[in-house]
């Protein structure tokens, strides 16, 4: 995902500085500074004219800017073009400075001299804001439905039901279609996706949990970059350190991933906790995996119900997959979807253990063929889940069609979660650029 920034700077000296910065931040798309106030405001203008997608999601003022001073150039900023996120650079950081400046409308303020992990975090925040503005100023319904990536959780009915490696497929089906995949492990206690490829790795997800202000390198030394081309933040390998990611610290997760990669696939697991129920509850998609058998479908509707007593997610806005299905089952996904009152997806999964005997065996999933039924089926559930292709462009050549069960599982607007805190759920969005000179 990119950002666009758009530098304010009339010291040649200072935009040089800035530039560079920019340059480094991850998904950052930095156009040339404009050296005064009124050459910023006409280029806004005429994108603003456009469309309220062509204006950048960042503007970085200098305090040094002129003809107008940089307080007096961010409310008007602010007042005209309320879409985007204004942040300050200046050397005053004293509170009544950034008082001053809040009141004026800005977003954030950076200190001078320039700090990377400082730079990175006020425009990771002035972006998240800026892309759930434009949400409610009018996106049309063939854009994102969520702020940044897309994320979609997977959780298991009970265990055993193949939760788990139904959420590596999806990883690497998206993955393979050439979107930015990050895969994470939220079964906190008993998490196994790093034993399902074949990683180990020092860090974990309990690592972010105390920090407020995920960076995107805070967010990198946490993650390990998988040969498979998988970004994966996994669980903590001691399970007692699983309390420690609440569902705050989940939310932050969430919403830095969500700024980093076009698909974040979550793992649930199968117990209920403050942290995966804020997944859950932020998630474009939730899906639920069940087995064909009357234990495996009490327990879905047993966990249906409970997210609806906690306000995480409404039963009809839950992704149904079955799996290890067969002709002679006598539970067929019809009867579960009505029993649990959930959209069953169009694509079962067909029980074909000896096809993954194999693979699991050696811990190494990916390695599973590409003839195999279990990977085709659940590679096209991906599609249907809208995992292969880029949300805005859904009549791209080789595309998936949506089928109905995924295309209607909506976002709901963010509810409480009972006994839960709330959290906020911005992160990045898509810059769609049309390469204008300024």
């Amino acid at each position: 995902m990119t950002t666009r920034i758009l530098p304010a700077v009339g010291d040649p000296e200072a935009a040089r500085v800035i530039a560079t910065l920019l340059s480094q931040l991850p998904g950052a798309e930095p156009a040339a500074p404009v050296a005064d106030s009124t050459f910023l405001l006409e280029m806004l203008g005429r994108l603003a004219t456009e469309s309220i997608e062509e204006l950048p999601e960042v503007v970085l003022v200098h305090e040094r800017i002129g003809p107008l001073p940089a307080l007096e150039l961010i409310r008007e900023v602010a007042l005209r073009f309320p879409a985007v996120g204004v942040v300050l650079v200046t050397s005053d950081a004293s509170p009544a400075l950034f008082s001053a400046a809040m009141d004026s409308g800005a977003r954030g303020l950076v200190g001078l001299p320039l700090a990377y992990e400082e730079l990175a975090a006020r425009v990771q925040a002035a972006a998240q804001w800026s892309v759930g503005v434009r949400r409610h100023l009018g996106r049309g319904p063939e854009l994102p439905t969520g702020p940044g990536g897309k994320v979609v959780t997977v959780t298991g009915a009970k265990g055993g039901v193949g939760a788990t490696f139904a959420a590596v497929q999806f990883a690497l089906a998206a993955a393979a279609a050439g979107r930015r995949t990050a895969l994470v492990d939220m079964d906190l206690q008993a998490g196994d996706v790093g034993s399902y490829l074949d990683v180990q790795f020092r860090r974990s997800i309990a690592d972010l949990a105390g920090i407020q202000d995920i960076s995107p390198r805070v967010l990198q030394d946490a993650v390990y970059d998988d040969r498979t081309g998988l970004a994966l933040l996994l669980a903590p390998a001691d399970g007692e350190r699983g309390e420690e990611v609440d569902d705050r610290a989940a939310r932050h997760v969430i919403a830095a991933l969500r700024a980093r990669y076009e698909v974040v696939v979550i793992d649930c697991g199968t117990q209920v906790t403050g942290a995966n129920a804020a997944a859950v509850e932020t998630a474009d998609v939730a899906v639920l995996v069940t087995t064909p058998d009357v234990v495996a479908v009490r327990a879905a509707k047993r966990m249906v119900r409970m997210w609806e007593r906690l306000q995480v997610r409404k039963a009809e806005d839950t992704a149904m997959v079955v799996n290890r299905w067969s002709k002679n089952t006598e539970i067929q996904p019809s009867l579960i979807e009505k029993i649990t009152k959930t959209r069953a997806v169009r694509t079962p999964v067909p029980a074909a253990f000896k096809e993954l005997q194999a693979v699991v065996d050696a811990g190494r999933v990916q390695d599973l063929d590409n003839r195999s039924t279990v990977k085709q089926a659940l590679w096209a559930v991906a599609g249907e889940l809208g995992l292969l292709t880029a949300p805005d462009a859904p009549g791209a050549p080789g595309a998936a069609a949506p089928a109905e069960p995924g295309a209607a599982v909506a976002v709901r607007a963010s509810g409480p979660v009972a006994r839960l805190r709330g959290g906020d759920r911005g992160a990045l969005g898509p810059w769609l650029r049309r390469g204008r000179e300024g």
